[in-house]
This record gives structure tokens, sequence and C-alpha cells, in this order.
């Protein structure tokens, strides 16, 4: 187990990996493309650079913190820009000034000690479904046709600007007042958007590139988390192919038996 902790590669410069069973990334939206699946079909596909990510911390229960988890870095930036505290931490840890900092909470030990790089290639690969969270666009103040999407009020019969408005909000004359959770215009976007179970497409390890087939919440150039699926199913697997051979008539002559499904 001490081999796979410290396990280098002449290719990677001799960087300390993590062990393939800790599946966390931290990575930037780059944008859209469209590539061909496994069958073939043409989709839309999100392209998130996922890693490198040094470990700068790990955090124990009997430490100070007193709770599992992982603080990574990922991306570069200028020394000057970062704040005094904050490059210390990184001195301190041996890693270069980088543009992301943050902490993945585990429930148990994850075997990653400080120093250690977590790297796209052997984390994840094509089949995979991942989970990925980023922060929305923020849209600033909204009306109730762009946020909750109304449909507005007619335009004809002597109203006047009433097209937008969101028409009754109070209750009669017995409640005298707007009920609590009225959709209402205000501030839309900018929320920590979580979307579950997409599913890889293709790895490219040598760009850090993964292929999604899912939006990505967040502009281009936006952090995003990547992780396993907290789901059940954590694969695609193909499904069981039943050879039927029928006669003339449509009656089944021959029925061979389901073969099992193998994992992508």
């Amino acid at each position: 187990m001490a081999d796979e902790l410290t396990q280098k590669t002449e290719g990677d410069g001799g960087v300390k990996k993590t062990p393939p069973t800790f599946r966390h990334l931290l990575g930037e939206k780059v944008g859209m493309t469209q590539v061909f699946d496994k069958d073939g079909a043409l989709c839309g596909a999100s392209i998130v650079k996922a890693g490198p990510c040094p470990v700068m911390r790990v955090k124990r229960p009997d430490g100070p913190d007193g709770y599992w988890a992982v603080q990574m870095a990922f991306g570069e930036r200028k020394e000057k820009n970062v704040p005094k505290p904050l490059l210390g931490q990184f001195k301190a840890a041996g890693v270069k000034p980088s543009r992301f900092v943050r902490e993945v909470r585990l429930a148990a030990d994850p075997k990653v000690e400080a120093g250690q790089t977590v790297v796209l290639d052997g984390v994840f690969k094509a089949g995979d479904y991942v989970d990925v969270r980023g922060w929305s666009k923020g849209r600033g103040f909204a009306g109730v046709m762009k946020r909750h999407n109304f449909r507005g009020m007619p335009g004809s019969h002597g109203a006047s600007d009433k097209e937008r408005s969101p028409g009754s909000l109070a209750s009669r004359r017995s409640l005298g007042r707007v009920l609590p959770g009225q959709r209402m215009a205000g501030r839309m976007g900018g929320d920590l958007i979580c979307v579950h179970k997409a599913e890889v497409l293709k790895i490219d390890a040598g760009k850090n590139l993964v292929y999604l087939k899912s939006s990505v919440p967040g502009p281009a150039g936006g952090l995003v988390t990547l992780c396993e699926t907290v789901k059940s199913k954590k694969f695609r697997t193909e499904k069981a192919k039943i050879a039927v051979r029928k006669d003339k008539m449509g009656n089944i002559i021959m029925m061979k038996k389901p073969t099992k499904a193998k994992p992508a």
C-alpha cells in the first residue's frame, strides 16, 4: 500500500500520485463541443480541464480540525496577487501559488498525504458517472418572466406597461397580506448547482480534459468539482441482447439465454 501512495512515473516528472481510490478533482469549464459516443451517435459534450491538483493539507479527526478532509489547489496565480496568509500556506506545503484552493470533506481516511498530486489519468475513465458541482451564472435582479417563466399579461384593451408585470400578489381582505414564498422578482443565479450522474464520454489524459455528456454549471473558466457519483449506479453497463428467432408466422422457434452485461 505504501508503494501505491508514493507511486512515481517518468512521464509525470517524478510526481507523487494519490491512490486511485481518491476520486475527487478540481477543474475549470472550457466550453462545449460535439463528439461521437460508443454507439456512434453524435451528442453534445461539455469539456472540463481537470487537474493536476496538488494536495496542500490533510485534516484528521484526531487533529485540531476534528474531521477528515483533503485540501487541494488548482490553477496558476501570480505570487504578488496572493494574500500573505494564503501565501504562507502555499510555502509550507511546497506548492506554487494557485488560483483556487478548495477542501473536500470525507467520511473516512482517504489514504492521501500532503505533497501528493491528484491527476486525471487513472481516476476516471470513459463510461463512468460523476457528479459535477459549480456556481451558476449570476443574472442580477430579474423579473418574474425571466426568473419564474411567467407568461405575462395581455397588452391590449387599454393595458399600459403591464405586459411583464406579475399580476395579483395579495390574498383576500380576510388575509390582506402577501404570503411567504410568493414568486416575485428578485436576485437570480449565482447558486451552487450539482449535476448528478454525468456520463464521461472521453478522457484526454495528455491535456487533462474530460468530455461529459451533460451540461456543466457556470461560465467558461469557472471552477467546477468532479467526484464519483453518489448514486447507486457508478458506471454505464451494456444492455443484454436476447437472440430471438421467429418463423414466417411470427412464432418464436428458438431463444438463447441472454448474456450477462459487461461493465463499460
